[in-house]
């Protein structure tokens, strides 16, 4: 039987933060505490979570072997001071998008031990796929329990360059929105073609998540599996004409990508 997950304290309540308690939930969680001042927070509560709504009402005594920080990344500056006292005892985790190692040991203390990651929505169904990079005071069993509460919501892979994580933003962080907005213009695509509008929804829903879990499922690659369903002079060919052409797909993702990476970029400085 796997061993229960130790004391947590999860600073942020919000739809990535009740995505990951959710996740811990099914691994087995000891008492933890989950603050957030959004009424709404008080839905997480159940036996083994307590709700509050800031740090003056933590349990006496609650030591948290992790803090997981999934607030706004313009709330740290405010946040995270008020959890400077666990330094020493328990791992950082943040899921804050630009917020980088070193800006978040100056707020928690120089000694803090920081592993930052970034998850993506699919971590809401368990299929989330998260990109973590540690801090120099990690040890290699806060980075191990760090790991696994990751796990807990999808794939999980580790870098040593804390700047690939902008293109990972731009990529994983971001790519379920291009997914979703893929599924829209089929959608408004297939109904201009007279479709009806139940019908198209069902199509280009059904077509974007089917196709998603044979890629997942499938050993070859993304080209190998485009090829498969192009049969030479049909109806794929014709439109991935159109799709692959210079200035289309190729260069409006390499440019997309580009674009959130930057941004990213902005985000930390």
């Amino acid at each position: 039987m796997t061993e229960r997950l130790p004391p947590l304290l999860l600073v942020g309540g919000g739809r990535m933060g009740s995505a990951m308690l959710a996740g811990w939930r099914e691994e087995g969680l000891s008492p933890s505490v989950v603050v957030d001042p959004a009424p709404a927070a008080t839905s997480l509560a159940s036996p083994e979570v307590t709700v509050i709504a800031d740090t003056s009402a933590l349990p006496h005594g609650f030591a948290p072997h992790a803090v997981i920080f999934a607030v706004k990344p313009q709330n740290a500056g405010s946040v995270l001071p008020h959890y400077a006292r666990f330094a020493g005892r328990a791992v950082f985790l943040s899921i804050m998008a630009g917020k980088l190692i070193a800006g978040m040991r100056e707020l928690l203390g120089s000694g803090a031990a920081v592993v930052r990651a970034m998850p993506n929505t699919p971590a809401a169904v368990r299929r989330g796929v998260t990109v973590a990079t540690k801090g120099g005071n990690v040890s290699e069993s806060q980075a191990g329990l760090c790991d696994r509460l990751l796990s807990a919501i999808g794939k999980v892979a580790w870098v040593e360059d804390e700047a690939l994580l902008d293109a990972v933003t731009a990529v994983s962080g971001s790519g379920p929105a291009y997914v979703f907005l893929l599924a829209e213009l089929m959608e408004e695509s297939a109904a201009a073609e007279g479709l009806p509008p139940d019908l198209a929804r069902l199509l280009a829903r059904g077509t974007v998540a089917g196709s998603g879990a044979l890629l997942d499922a499938s050993p070859d690659s993304s080209a190998a599996l485009r090829k498969t369903v192009t049969s030479p002079g049909g109806t794929t060919e014709r439109a991935l004409r159109v799709l692959m052409a210079d200035t289309a797909w190729p260069l409006l993702v390499r440019q997309a990508i580009a674009a959130a990476t930057e941004r990213s970029r902005e985000l930390a400085s």
